[in-house]
């Protein structure tokens, strides 16, 4: 057999070229486009940064609530020593004053236990009180309070407790005279110390070495109704979509919407579990959100909604097939 030389010109135009497809093509620069797309995106968010951020607010101190809702913090020192609050009754991890949130019979707050002691009455009013024990009055008071049996403290507490809601505007100034034991100067003197700022450095200093635990400051902020008030005002409070509604802002996160949807409706919206309610419902929907490909039924629905002839709209009309 006698092999035959092809010219090396026909040699090289029979290779294949890189460029060389059966349709049409065009060369771009990936980097190019890389860096220009990020640049649009930086400039973007930047923009939308400023046009449509969320409100920058500064956070809520002891001391501003003194200055700023006074009969509020004499309130609330004064529930926390008759043990009413809701940090006093909430239960774990803090106490066992309660039971908490139960998922059926199953009661999941008291399954981890008590993991960060709380006695309101003691961590919120007598133990910063005693940092003022140069002061008689106040001495005194808290004397006559560690004297006394623990129903006597609380009965003191309930009766001015129940005085103050029937004050005008809850004003102790305006209370009517009665059996309340030293209560009332203990209020005050909570009232005195969150005014002078001292009241939030005792709370989370006492908490670590660095000081940097806020949960008793919290605590202490949420058991009165100068937070709530505040965060009704700005369209947050939890028949307003909470946290979800950002001033100014509607509807707020989308991500939030579905969670926070539960709560508007009942049973969730009258339950005292709703929180874990809605936090079981939202793991079945998230699992059965994960299983569609496997659900007879579901998994079949995107072929009759249509919905991908939308998407390939063009191939469609032509009377083709993606």
């Amino acid at each position: 057999m006698t092999a035959v030389r092809v010219p090396r010109s026909e040699r090289r135009s029979a290779t294949w070229a890189p460029d060389s497809h059966e349709f049409p093509t065009r060369r771009y620069d990936l980097v190019k486009e890389f860096v220009v797309a990020l640049g649009v995106i930086l400039v973007l968010t930047v923009v939308a940064a400023l046009v449509f951020s969320s409100p920058d607010d500064p956070a809520i101190s002891l001391q501003q609530w003194a200055r700023q809702a006074p009969n509020d913090v004499v309130a609330t020192a004064t529930g926390e020593l008759a043990g009413t609050t809701t940090s006093a009754t909430y239960g774990p991890p803090y106490n066992t004053a309660g039971d908490g949130q139960a998922l059926g019979p199953v009661s999941l707050q008291k399954l981890p236990g008590v993991t960060q002691p709380v006695d309101p009455a003691n961590d919120f009013v007598i133990t910063p009180l005693r940092t003022l024990s140069g002061q008689p009055v106040v001495a005194a008071a808290l004397r006559q309070w560690d004297a006394a049996s623990p129903d006597q403290r609380t009965a003191w507490a309930q009766a001015y407790s129940d005085a103050l809601g029937k004050a005008p505007d809850g004003d102790p100034a305006k209370v009517e005279r009665g059996s309340y034991g030293p209560v009332p100067i203990l209020a005050l003197g909570t009232l005195a110390l969150a005014d002078s700022g001292a009241l939030e450095g005792l709370l989370t200093s006492r908490t670590s070495f660095f000081g940097v635990n806020s949960t008793k400051p919290l605590l202490l902020l949420a058991d009165g109704s100068h937070l709530e008030d505040q965060a009704r005002a700005q369209n947050l409070g939890g028949d307003q979509w909470g946290i979800m509604n950002e001033t100014g802002n509607y509807p707020g996160q989308p991500w939030l919407w579905l969670y926070t949807f539960w709560y508007q409706i009942s049973p969730f919206s009258t339950s005292d579990n709703a929180d874990v309610q809605v936090w079981a419902l939202m793991i079945l929907l998230s699992i059965g959100f994960i299983c569609i490909p496997w659900i007879p039924g579901l998994r079949t629905l995107p072929k009759y909604l249509g919905v991908h002839r939308l998407i390939w709209k063009k191939r469609w009309r032509a009377g083709g097939r993606p």
